[in-house]
Parts: C-alpha cells; structure tokens; sequence
C-alpha cells in the first residue's frame, strides 16, 4: 500500500467522523448539517477521482475514455469541494449566483476538456497532460478561493475581533495545501489534505462560536428580563434574585441599608391625564433615584410606582441621601406634569441583626407608608377619595 493510499484512507475516515460529529450535533439545524454533508462527500469522491486518475495515468490496459472521465471528474470535483467549504459559511445573496456561474463555467469547460484537450489531454503513453488553456482551471480556483476569502471577511463580521484570526488561519492552511500542490512536485498531493484539515477546523469553530452566541443570547436574554424596560433599573425578577440571595441574616453585610421608596399620586395622575403622563413621573423617579442613591447600590422597581434600593451606606448618610431625596424631587419637572413627589422609608440591616433581606424590606415599606400618610395629612388629601 502506498503512502498516498494511506493518506487516502485517514482522509476519509476523518471525513467520516466528522459526518457522525454533524449527525450527533443537536444544535444544528437540518438544512445546515445537509451542507455539512455534502461538503464532505465531495471532498472524499473529488479526492478519490484525484487518486484514481494518478493511479490510472499510463496503464496501459485503461481505457483512455475512461482516464478522460476520471480527470474530467476530478477537475469539476475540485473547486466545487472548495466551494463547499463557502457554502458551509452561508449561500445566501448574490455572491451565491457569481459563486454557481463560476462552477458552471469549469464543468462546461472541462466537458470540452473531453473532446478538445484544452485544460487536460491524453498523450500517445495514456498519460493525461496539462493543455493549453489549464490555466482557465487554475482561474476557477483561484475565483473559487477570492469568493472564499470574501465570504470570511464578512462572516467574521458576525463575531468578536479576536474570532477573526481562526478564520484566516484555516483558510491560509487550505490555500497552502493548494499551493504546495500545484507548484511542487506533481507527488505532492497536498489539496485535500488541506480540505479535509480544513474542514474539520471550521467545523471545530464553528461549535465553538455556535456555543458563543448561544451564551451571547442567553446573556441578552437574563438582561432583558433582569432589566425594567420603562425605566432601565433592575427589575422585579432581578429583585426576586436578590431576596435570594440575602435569605438568611448572616448574609447580609451590616452596612447594607434598604429603601423602599414610591410616588405619590401616580393613580391620580393617570385618571387625569392619562398614563403618558403617569410613565414620566416613574421614569422621573427614577431618573431622582439614580442621581440620589444610584452610586451607592442597586435600584430595583418591584410595582407600578414602587421602588426598592439596596445600598452601602451607614445612618447618616442614609439620613442624608432621604433629605436630599426630597430636594432634588421638589426640584423635578416634566413637559406633562408639573411635580414630583415622593415617600420614602429604609432600614439599617445592622439595626435588625435578625432579618433577612425580604423582612428588612416589610420594615422598609411600613415606614414608607407612614412618610406617605404624613404626606396626604400634611396636603389635605383624602387618599379613599383620591
């Protein structure tokens, strides 16, 4: 057995099992894996017409009909091999008809090939030569590879800078084994052993960068929800992580102070000028909030007009950050209503050594709604009527 029989054989069982890695895949799609498919079977038949010419070339018990199939085969083969691996990227747009107009072209060319000897001939010894116009083949080729290199600038687009380099990488190891091929000795058979190499590493990235923008979407996805999408702060599910992740009291640290803080009259203000107005006085709390509180922890909206913000802050600057709450508030102005008002509670957690964080929100939220019935008593307003 030869050695580029032994080449031969590795190649295909490598291209087998990278057939059974596409088959075992759950991620990816059906149209996908079909393209996996034939990328490999063309591959491993171009190949084998390859070796199949080399071995056939100058017996002379072989028809020479049958040497002109085996390299017209194999010269139609070639680049569509090479244009399998583009298709694995994507055959969508217009660079898909410029790449089917390329291929085209070589298999009306090589079928003349047949009858004319213009890029392959049989000599007088059933040898097959180089014709004339072999170079309109290695033009093929090298329009298959620019299309190739193309397609990987673009795809790359799609991906993180550093994801970029894989890329290139694999396609300067195909395009060496072409060249190796073509300009050293004709027993250099090189092409498709950088197919098949090539192949199974665009495979590997392609799992790799499948799995990146799957955690990608994922990371999208836990932002969404973990995000409010009126006002940007974090939402009720982001809250509903955080009571537990301080369910227990020794987790807590015992700087940690929590307000719970609500707008005042919000109802009102959609009966009365609809909920656009009521949206801008949440998003104008907040925008407060932030500026007040926001540096020193996190802003979680848990209802319609309810805020609760857990911070690193001792008494008095709790102490300072509620008055000056009120300030900034009395400050506030919207294009469709005229004031903000807000009430406002918190705790310390080093005053309620024995609470978790849900119990030191429940002390939070009483002395909010005392701040709030202060508020109604002080302007006069009968909240049952309101």
């Amino acid at each position: 057995m030869s050695y580029y029989t032994c080449v031969m054989i590795l190649m295909w069982m490598d291209l087998i099992i990278l057939c059974i890695l596409v088959w075992e895949n759950g991620r990816t799609k059906e149209e996908q894996k079909l393209i996996y498919y034939l990328s490999y079977f063309l591959i491993g038949v171009s190949a084998l017409a390859e070796q199949a010419g080399i071995q056939l070339s100058g017996k002379e018990l072989c028809p020479v009909w049958l040497l002109t199939v085996v390299k017209a085969v194999d010269y139609i083969l070639t680049p569509m091999a090479g244009a399998a691996l583009w298709a694995q990227i994507g055959i969508q747009g217009r660079s898909s008809k410029i790449m089917l107009g390329v291929l085209i072209f070589n298999i009306v060319l090589q079928i003349m090939s047949c009858f004319f000897g213009w890029t392959f001939y049989i000599d007088e010894s059933n040898c097959y030569r180089h014709g004339p116009l072999y170079f309109l083949y290695i033009l093929v080729y090298v329009a298959v590879l620019v299309m190739a290199f193309i397609r990987f600038i673009n795809y790359g687009r799609s991906f993180r800078n550093q994801n970029n380099v894989s890329l290139f990488a694999i396609l300067t190891l195909i395009n060496t084994g072409i060249i190796m091929q073509e300009t050293l000795r004709s027993d250099h058979r090189t092409s498709y052993l950088a197919l098949t190499f090539g192949a199974a590493l665009m495979y590997i990235h392609f799992t790799e960068f499948s799995q990146i923008k799957a955690d990608d979407y994922i990371h999208r996805q836990q932002i969404e929800i973990t995000t409010d999408a009126l006002t940007g702060v974090y939402s009720r599910y982001a809250y509903s992580k955080k009571l537990k992740e301080y369910d227990k009291p020794e987790s807590i640290p015992n700087d940690l102070a929590v307000f719970v803080i609500d707008i005042n009259g919000l109802k009102s203000t959609n009966d009365m000028y609809g909920h656009e107005a009521g949206d801008e006085l949440i998003i104008g709390a907040t925008e407060c909030i932030k500026e007040v509180i926001g540096s020193y922890g996190s802003i979680y909206r848990i209802g319609g007009d309810e805020f609760v913000v857990i911070a690193n802050m001792n008494k008095r600057r709790a102490n300072d950050s509620l008055n000056r709450l009120v300030r900034v508030t009395r400050s506030w102005t919207g294009e469709k209503v005229s004031k903000l008002r807000l009430a406002a509670g918190y705790v310390l957690a080093e005053e309620y050594p024995d609470l978790n964080l849900e119990k030191l929100v429940q002390k939070a939220d009483l002395k909010m709604y005392e701040a709030k019935a202060a508020y109604y008593s002080i302007n006069g307003i009968d909240r049952r009527r309101v």
